[in-house]
């Protein structure tokens, strides 16, 4: 286990434990991040960076694979998300951002009612055709991982119950379905003289 500050990368995206991650990594500070990580094999933190600065609240990330490397330093990879962590104090001394966090996992459990459970499954799999391990201790990150809303993904990232996050599920998917089917029916019928009129509303 890591000691020490956590290095940090902001993205415009909500790691969840589970999820592959592929990277572009060309920035000189981020370079020189990368390079320490695949030396001394540890964790990075996947943090949302958004306009108001970063979240407070993020995941651990481990390198599976270096996909490339280019002659300038740059490379591809493909990393997983780990654990959850809070930040307790942010550190500017590198080139990239460090912090002092505090590593969680869910609290005690309270049982989820087998229909919810089975609500928020028909909707991911309403999204989703890929294969399902059912028995995943926390298939909640799992559904949540086609799911590009990143304000929804992050109170998923952040809730500390298993029974929560499955309720959320179940309440977001039918929304989510059912909007993501007015838009693809509006692009099938709207005119296709460039006015676009038919997508007014729609969100």
């Amino acid at each position: 286990m890591q000691q020490g500050l956590l290095p940090l990368f902001p993205l415009q995206v909500v790691l969840l434990p589970g999820a592959e991650l592929p990277l572009h990594i060309f920035e000189d500070r981020y370079k020189e991040m990368m390079g320490e990580v695949i030396r001394d094999r540890i964790e990075f933190g996947v943090i949302l960076a958004n306009e108001k600065g970063i979240v407070n609240t993020g995941c651990t990330a481990l390198i599976d694979k270096v996909l490339r490397e280019y002659p300038d330093g740059r490379m591809d990879i493909l990393a997983r998300g780990r654990r959850r962590f809070e930040i307790m104090m942010l550190n500017d001394e590198r080139s990239f951002l460090r912090g002092s966090v505090e590593y969680f996992d869910d609290e005690e459990e309270s049982p989820i009612a087998p229909e919810i459970r089975q609500r928020a499954i028909d909707g991911y799999r309403e999204m989703s055709k890929e294969t399902l391990d059912l028995d995943e201790p926390q298939l909640s990150f799992r559904l949540a991982q086609p799911v590009s809303d990143l304000g929804f993904r992050q109170s998923i990232l952040t809730s500390r119950s298993e029974a929560d996050r499955i309720r959320q599920l179940a309440d977001f998917f039918p929304v989510h379905n059912l909007r993501q089917k007015r838009i693809q029916h509006v692009r099938e019928v709207a005119p296709r003289n460039g006015h676009g009129r038919g997508m007014s509303g729609i969100e």
